[in-house]
C-alpha cells in the first residue's frame, strides 16, 4: 500500500503539470489560429473589396444605362416605326443587362433578384407601351407613349433597383 501512494505521490503532480501545459497551449494555439483567420480573412477583404465595389459601381451604371430614356436616346433614329423601336429598346435593354450578368458573383442574392425584377418590369413598360399602337406608325408615337408610362411610375422600378445598390454598398464599410 505504501508503494501505491508513493506513487500517487509522483503520479498526482504529473498529472496536473500535464493538465495545466495542455490547457495552456490548447489556448494559444486556439488564439494563434484565430488571429491567422482574421488575418487572413483582412488580406481576402482587401482584394474582394475593389471586386465587389467595382461591381456596384457596374450594376449603377447598367441600371442608369438600361433606363427606358437613356436607351431611347442611344437606339431612337429618325424614320423608324414603332415596331422598328420597340425591338431595338428591347434588344439594348436586354444586352444592357446580360452584359452585366457576372456581376451577380459579388452581391446579395436580394440585390441580384432586386435587379432582375428592374429589367423585367422595363422590358414590360415598353412591351406594354405600345401594345395598342399601330406596329408600322411613327416611333414617335411610342416614344410619347413611354415618356407618359415613366411619368405615371415614381420613382422607376430602375432608380429603386440603385437605391438597393448603394445601400447594399453602404453596408461594406
Amino acid at each position: 500500500m505504501e508503494l501505491f501512494f508513493e506513487v500517487l505521490k509522483y503520479t498526482i503532480p504529473a498529472l496536473v503539470v500535464f493538465a495545466t501545459a495542455y490547457y495552456l497551449l490548447k489556448l494559444l494555439l486556439d488564439e494563434r489560429q484565430r488571429i491567422d483567420r482574421a488575418i487572413l480573412r483582412n488580406d481576402a477583404q482587401k482584394i474582394t473589396l475593389p471586386i465587389r465595389l467595382q461591381a456596384y459601381e457596374r450594376l449603377t451604371l447598367l441600371c442608369d444605362r438600361a433606363g427606358v430614356v437613356n436607351t431611347l436616346f442611344r437606339v431612337r433614329a429618325h424614320g423608324m416605326k414603332v415596331r422598328d423601336l420597340r425591338t431595338a429598346l428591347m434588344l439594348a435593354i436586354s444586352q444592357e443587362f446580360d452584359h452585366n450578368t457576372s456581376q451577380q458573383l459579388y452581391v446579395s442574392e436580394t440585390l441580384w433578384q432586386i435587379i432582375q425584377f428592374a429589367k423585367h418590369d422595363t422590358l414590360s413598360m415598353v412591351t406594354s407601351a405600345g401594345m395598342d399602337l399601330d406596329p408600322n406608325a411613327d416611333a414617335e408615337l411610342l416614344f410619347s407613349a413611354l415618356l407618359e408610362a415613366l411619368e405615371a411610375q415614381q420613382p422607376p422600378t430602375l432608380q429603386k433597383a440603385i437605391i438597393a445598390i448603394r445601400t447594399e454598398a453602404g453596408q461594406l464599410f
